[in-house]
């Protein structure tokens, strides 16, 4: 495995589980420094840093509920104070699916928080730096698309929280920033599937009957995330998409 990130520091969202714990080990066996924010996992959070460090890269434990700006702050100050940089920003973490949270929960976890932790981190990113927007093809197509009953409130989040950075592409050019989306089809052995079949029973299987191709794994989809951070070659804005569009 190429160690093509040594010497940079990596900013995942989202990295006590899933998508946002294999993107981090994938970082780190590549070479980078990682921040691993999380909300309130903490066990979990703390597993994967003992996996990075296992590797010889240094973890750093960022406990943070991305809508409150104050918890962005301190996450801000931990990164300058530990590394004084920042290289790659993978903005992972998503919801809108949870029941306990109140009807904004999408829109202020998908959308408002997307914007204000890329406004946090800016000033630590150097040019040449990365920020990748993580995202399902049901939401970077939410308009033009059918998509499941239930996920509406997702969709229509993340496709306004992609549109709204990627209003700033040519703030993020000037700054000498790329700025690059990576739309998944469902990931196999991720919440959000099993949370829609429930929704709908029997989507799962009937969804995987029809797919002209398997449904991406999660080491399949982390895999595509930091190559997308690591070919910093394509056009501001490239999407890259893993998966059957359908």
């Amino acid at each position: 495995m190429p160690e093509d990130f040594v010497g940079q520091v990596a900013l995942i969202t989202g990295a006590s589980r899933g998508i946002g714990a294999e993107i981090s080990r994938q970082l780190a066996q590549r070479g980078a420094d990682i921040v691993l924010n999380y909300r309130s996992k903490a066990a979990r959070a703390e597993a994967v840093a003992a996996e990075i460090t296992a590797l010889g890269r240094q973890a750093l434990l960022a406990q943070a509920d991305l809508t409150q700006i104050n918890d962005l702050i301190t996450t801000q100050t931990q990164i300058q104070q530990a590394f004084g940089k920042l290289d790659i920003l993978v903005l992972n973490a998503s919801g809108g699916l949870e029941k306990d949270k109140p009807a904004t929960y999408a829109m202020d976890l998908n959308l408002t928080a997307q914007v204000q932790t890329v406004e946090t981190m800016l000033p630590l990113m150097p040019a040449g730096s990365c920020i990748v927007f993580v995202t399902s093809h049901w939401a970077h197509f939410y308009g033009e698309r059918p998509i499941i009953a239930g996920y509406e409130p997702v969709a229509s989040s993340k496709k306004a929280g992609e549109m709204a950075l990627r209003e700033r592409i040519a703030e993020f050019s000037q700054r000498g920033i790329h700025f690059y989306v990576v739309s998944g089809d469902m990931i196999e052995g991720t919440i959000t599937p099993k949370l829609l079949d429930r929704v709908q029973p029997g989507f799962l299987a009937a969804r995987k009957e029809h797919s002209p191709e398997p449904i991406p794994t999660i080491e399949e989809f982390a895999q595509a995330i930091v190559d997308a951070a690591a070919d910093r070659s394509q056009p501001n804005g490239h999407t890259v998409f893993v998966g059957p569009i359908i």
